[in-house]
């Protein structure tokens, strides 16, 4: 869409990519983030994480002028891309960087602008937090400003591919709006666009997610209760899934990222008499790095090892192959072992080039010569690549990915 000119707000694993698509495609962009750090490596040339095919669209974007700054400018199109917590006491929504953006744009927006809310919310939030913030600030909405929900829906590893291919869902109260945004998303999406209102838009996304926490809860599940009478569970799941209306997912040592392990929350602090199945999912996935924690126990204690420094876990990201430590199954391990005073396990993670937790390796080779059991916790291609080198140490696979005898599963 040429003349519109697009603000995007959060340049982190969304706003990024989305507004590198835009501005390939010869739309105004300029991408907003009040982290000073940030903004000034994507001045510099530099993508800030790694995903495949990012390099390539930021020279694109880049060479059709896109523009980064810590400052808000005014723009026809505002998208919001800022993470949406949820509180950890009551579950409900936690709306502070959204609305801090929110305030932020009507500074400065000219009339009529339209804002889109591309973060994950629960339903009824814009209703509820951000209809009554611009109506406090004067504004008043259908007029002076235009509000559509429009969540992404890509995930990290894949994210240029699903940006162009999956299909989106646009939320306006007013069709003529959502008519405009999804002529805008039209410039790179290939896939179907639906038109929706804005509560259906919020809880579709939610539920989408929800509904992917509650299959892998089931495998998880399913884990134990092989496990406890000595079963396979990834044959039993393998034969299972031959028929033809059954797909289990693959268990696996938790739930992490910033959205299957956050959205189905919205759900629970908002509908806590209504979300007994979703909430039982949501304790059972994140039960399972206690699950492993007690897997390594055995296993040391099966060997006569004694000293915790002696076992390492491969895997720091919340999935394979990506950069995105966000809510992973490996962080949420080490918080359980520090609330236990339990010290000195071993780290390593090939796609994390920085420290950033303590015990973690950074070389490949030293990590495997200070450790007798290894924790495979993330089925990175590394590891794949290298089995070879752990044929001698004790293997706890909670991926399902080392084939060799003796090894041990979840």
């Amino acid at each position: 869409m040429l003349g519109v000119k697009v603000n995007v707000i959060g340049m982190g694993y969304i706003g990024l990519p989305t507004a590198l698509m835009f501005a390939a495609n010869c739309v105004e962009v300029i991408g907003t983030d009040y982290d000073e750090k940030l903004i000034a490596q994507l001045m510099l040339g530099k993508v800030t994480f790694e995903e495949e095919g990012l390099t390539e669209l930021f020279e694109k974007a880049v060479s059709q002028g896109i523009k980064f700054s810590t400052s808000y400018h005014p723009a026809d199109i505002y998208i919001v891309a800022v993470p949406t917590p949820y509180d950890k006491t009551s579950k409900k929504i936690d709306a502070r960087y959204v609305l801090s953006a929110l305030k932020s744009i009507m500074e400065i927006c000219p009339k009529g602008a339209i804002i889109v809310i591309e973060s994950t919310v629960s339903p009824g939030t814009i209703n509820k937090f951000i209809c009554p913030l611009i109506e406090k600030n004067g504004l008043v909405i259908g007029e002076d400003v235009q509000l559509v929900h429009a969540p992404e829906r890509i995930i990290p590893g894949n994210m240029i591919y699903e940006l162009e291919n999956n299909s989106r869902t646009i939320g306006s109260d007013n069709n003529e709006i959502g008519m405009i945004v999804k002529e805008l998303y039209k410039v790179f999406c290939k896939g179907e666009i639906v038109l929706t209102d804005i509560r259906t838009a919020e809880m579709t996304k939610v539920i989408e997610n929800t509904f992917r926490d509650i299959n892998i809860a089931f495998a998880n599940e399913l884990t134990k209760i092989c496990g406890s009478d000595d079963m396979d569970v990834y044959e039993i799941i393998r034969i299972a899934n031959m028929h033809p209306r059954v797909n289990i997912l693959q268990p696996g040592p938790g739930v992490g990222g910033h959205c299957i392990s956050v959205d189905p929350w919205f759900l629970v602090g908002d509908y806590p008499d209504l979300t007994n199945l979703i909430l039982a999912a949501r304790k059972i996935n994140d039960s399972m790095p206690q699950h492993v924690l007690k897997r390594i126990r055995d296993i040391m204690k099966n060997n006569c090892i004694r000293d915790i420094s002696r076992v390492g876990l491969y895997g720091l990201t919340y999935k394979e192959d990506v950069d995105d430590i966000r809510e992973s199954p490996t962080l949420q391990l080490l918080e359980k072992m520090d609330e236990h005073l339990a010290f000195g396990i071993k780290v390593f993670d090939p796609m994390i080039k920085k420290v950033v937790v303590e015990n973690q390796e950074i070389d490949f080779g030293k990590f495997l010569s200070e450790i007798d059991i290894l924790v495979i916790m993330v089925s990175h291609s590394h590891i794949k690549d290298n089995m070879h080198d752990l044929k001698d140490k004790l293997i706890l696979d909670t991926k399902n990915v080392c084939h060799f005898e003796g090894v041990y599963k979840l």
